[in-house]
This record gives structure tokens, sequence and C-alpha cells, in this order.
């Protein structure tokens, strides 16, 4: 009897249960990461506590609307789709100019109202959910687990890593680099709610850094996010004077996205003082009463689900 060859095949079903230990292992590793849902915090809605379940109680006197502008006595927002280029260089973007009597009508909501990660829900789900007028994706905060948190007044994590931007209950939008702030000083000078993503587009005017050689994240999936692409951003002409861009891309001879620079400049045309660079890729979408305006995910048009959105409510 050859006794080694019965010894390497009683060895074969231990080696392959091993095998399948360490892929199953790898695998819920890579599911708790990126799939599995983790609460941290679970958020009331906004709309809901106030008593603001019922649309018809929320529609503002005196607002007049179509499909591409709002008018009321406290919310101005004019949306226009633009289109450059020809044939593979073509471009297509939509910039809402908003303007609003009190910054508190600027806000931020999270998916199925809790804060964590892996907690998504489509831009249009959340806008709805909070009786949204306008609205577009956010960081993506749920995508990692560094960053300076503070929605709605209250710090939900405090890792700093990277260049932020504070919506301020003033009106005012401020880029800063959560390693040099803390965010208690934050708090303390009336920010709102911080979106750590980036990089920040313009600054004190002008274009800001060296955008052709920018890293925000290295996570498992991300691509690199100098060249053209989808993109979402958020720039301020004057306090409680808002301009928000999405750009369409990913989808030839409709729309091929931009660059991080010429993102930048177009916010510096826009009269922007500051802008920042929000989630883009498939998240980029853009929302206004009732109905999805851009194109997310290229020729897919279907929206990827998010983990918080700014938005604008009466």
């Amino acid at each position: 009897m050859n006794t080694s060859a019965t010894r390497k095949r009683k060895k074969w079903p231990l080696i392959a249960a091993l095998v399948l230990l360490l892929v199953g292992a790898i695998l819920y590793k890579l599911a708790d990461r990126y799939l599995i849902e983790h609460v941290e915090a679970v958020v009331a809605n906004e709309a809901e506590t106030a008593g603001q379940g019922d649309s018809a109680e929320t529609e503002p006197q005196n607002a007049a609307y179509d499909d591409w502008n709002y008018e009321s006595d406290d919310v101005s927002i004019h949306i226009t789709k633009n289109q450059t280029g020809s044939g593979d260089d073509t471009v297509t973007y939509f910039v809402a100019d908003v303007m609003l009597q009190d910054a508190s009508a600027l806000k931020t909501a999270l998916a199925k109202n809790a804060f964590g990660r892996n907690i998504i829900e489509n831009t249009s789900t959340i806008a709805e959910n909070n009786n949204a007028i306008f609205a577009i994706n956010g960081d993506y905060y749920g995508f990692r687990d560094d960053g300076v948190i503070i929605r709605n007044g209250t710090l939900y994590r405090d890792e700093p890593a990277r260049d932020a931007l504070g919506l301020f209950a003033d009106g005012t939008l401020q880029t800063f680099d959560e390693e040099e702030i803390s965010s208690s000083e934050l708090l303390e000078q009336g920010v709102e709610d911080t979106l750590s993503f980036g990089p920040i587009l313009v600054q004190d005017g002008q274009v800001a850094g060296d955008l052709d050689h920018v890293s925000i994240d290295t996570n498992f999936g991300n691509r690199s996010i100098e060249g053209a692409n989808p993109r979402t951003g958020i720039g301020m002409i004057a306090p409680n004077h808002y301009v928000f861009v999405v750009v369409d891309g990913r989808d030839e001879g409709y729309s091929r996205g931009m660059t991080l620079t010429e993102f930048a400049n177009l916010f510096k045309e826009l009269g922007a003082t500051e802008a920042y660079n929000l989630d883009g890729g498939g998240s980029s979408t853009m929302y206004f009463m009732g109905r999805v305006v851009n194109q997310p995910q290229g020729g897919k048009n279907e929206e990827r689900g998010v983990s918080d959105i700014i938005y604008i409510g009466e």
C-alpha cells in the first residue's frame, strides 16, 4: 500500500477547507467594509419632526415654479442645462443658481435618517423624504471612516484627514484644512454642516492649487479623479447666494465629463468666491421638484445610492 499517496489524499480535504475558510473570511471582510450597513446614530427626519409630512402643508405661499425655476418669498432657484463642444468632446452640465433669504433653507440629510457606514439611498429618495425642492448628492461620507463630519450642528465623526467645506449659519461657505482647525472651533464659529471630500476648487476668488495631481481616496474600486469625469460641486457667490453644478459624463457623444481644472474654472466663471468638489462619478445627481434633472451614470441614466445629500427646503 502506498502510504504517501494515502496521506496526500487525506490532506486535500483539509487544504480545500482551509482555502474555503480563507476565501470566506476575505469575502466577509469586503462585504463588511463595502456592503453591510453599520448604523452609528439614528437621526430624526426634519420634515416629520416639524410636522411637515403633508406636502400641502409645506407648500409656501407666493410660490411659482416650472421645470427649471422656482420663486417664492424666501427661495429663488434657476437651473440651466448647458452643452459645449461636439462629438467625443461634448460636455453637458447643469447649473443651479440659488438665492435664499435665510441660510436655514440650505440643509443636509442622511440616507435612511441614519449615520454610519454603507447606509445608502438614491439622492431623489432622500430628497423626497425631506420635502426638498432641490438637491444634489453630498460627499458620500459613508464610503470612508475618516474626515470631520458635522451635520445639522451635530458632530458625528472627528478624524481630520483632508481639505473640507463648512456651511455656516450666516449663509457663508468656507473651505478649510481639517487638520488646522478643531471641530469645537468650527461649531463655535457657527458651522451647521461640513463636507469632507474635495479638493477645494476655488478659494478667495482664485482657482486653488495644482488640480492636475490630486488624490482623495485610495479605497478599493476608486477611479482617479483628475481626468474627465461626472462631477458634483457647490460654490458661493455671496452669502446666501450659491451655485450648484452637476456634470454628466462617461457617455460618448452626450458628455465626456470635466477635468478638475475645467470644473474649477467653470465655478470661477460663474462668479464663485469659494467652491468645493463633492462626490462625483456615478453619484453625480441633481434633483428638482420631484424629478432627476441630469443623467446619472452616463448611458445607464439611473441613480446610484449615496449616503447623504445637500438640499434646499422652505
